[in-house]
Order: structure tokens, then sequence, then C-alpha cells
């Protein structure tokens, strides 16, 4: 007989690799989203496939789903991911997890309009992103868009806070 524990695993932070958040905004039937997709390059312990685990692992331990389901954080406050928009930076904030972007003007103004923003956390590492380099809007598109990186990810509106409000 085998047995699945339900008691968490620690943490490996090696076995995440670099991760990396980037802002972007997309055109929707009522105006522009604004996301913003966290990923990892895949160079932790165990490469991609290891990379991926812990991703998962990480995103699990917070009570993100993996799939197609999309959770409303202002709907459910007990969602462990916060948004801070201050001073054309959007910074994301989990337990184990603390990231800052540049965030483009359009991605600024959708976010302004809503008041949140759709969080993507990929598990499937995207080497070729590197931060601070640019990325073409097309290898933007097939990884972003691509059903296989939708389906293993977390889906997270977030509402986006100011240090003004």
């Amino acid at each position: 007989m085998t047995s699945t524990s339900s008691e968490m695993r620690p943490l490996r932070v090696a076995a995440l690799g670099t991760l990396a958040v980037m802002a972007f905004s997309g055109e929707t039937p009522d105006g522009d989203m604004p996301y913003l997709l966290a990923y990892s390059l895949g160079d932790g312990e165990g490469g991609p496939e290891g990379s991926a685990a812990a991703v998962r692992q990480l995103l699990i331990d917070n009570g993100l789903p993996v799939g197609d389901r999309l959770i409303d954080a202002s709907q459910q406050p007990g969602v462990p991911l916060t948004l801070l928009v201050e001073a054309g930076q959007a910074v994301v904030s989990m337990p184990h997890l603390n990231a800052q972007c540049v965030a483009p003007p359009e991605w600024l103004a959708a976010v302004a309009e809503r008041g949140y923003a759709y969080f993507l956390f990929a598990t499937r590492a995207w080497p070729v992103a590197e931060p601070g380099k640019p990325v073409a809007p097309e290898h933007l598109t097939a990884f972003a868009g691509d059903e296989g990186t939708l389906l293993s990810a977390a889906h997270v509106l977030v509402p986006a806070r100011t240090l003004r409000g």
C-alpha cells in the first residue's frame, strides 16, 4: 500500500533557480489587462525539471492551485500574495518570494484603471527570458500563451496596492 504525506516539505530555495517577474499588458474585449508573469530560468538544482517541481511545490505550499482555475485574491483574503505598485515598479510578495520589476507605462495605466493585475506564475522554466534583457513579443506570446504553460501555472487576480492608499 502506498500513502501520500500531506505535511509540507521544506522549500529548497536552491531548487527554484533564478526567479523573474515580467510586467506586460494585453488587449481584451473590455480594455487592456495588466499581466505579471513569474517564472524560473530553470537553472536551479535539478535543472529545468527540478525548478518546475520546486515552483509547483512553492505554489501548492502557499495554497495557489496549479491548472486552469483563476483565483480572485480580492474575494479570498487568505491568499498569501500581494502586489505593490509604486514609482513605476511592480513588487510581488509571497512567502519565500519577493520580486520586483520595472513596469511599462501601458501596464501602469491598465493596473490603475482596473485596480488589479492578472498574476501568472509558470511552473515551466523559461531560460530564454533573462532578467534585464528585452524579450521579443513573439517569444512572450509563445511562452505565456502556450497551453502547456497555462495549464501548469497558478492564475491569480491580485489587487494592486500603493503606498498612498
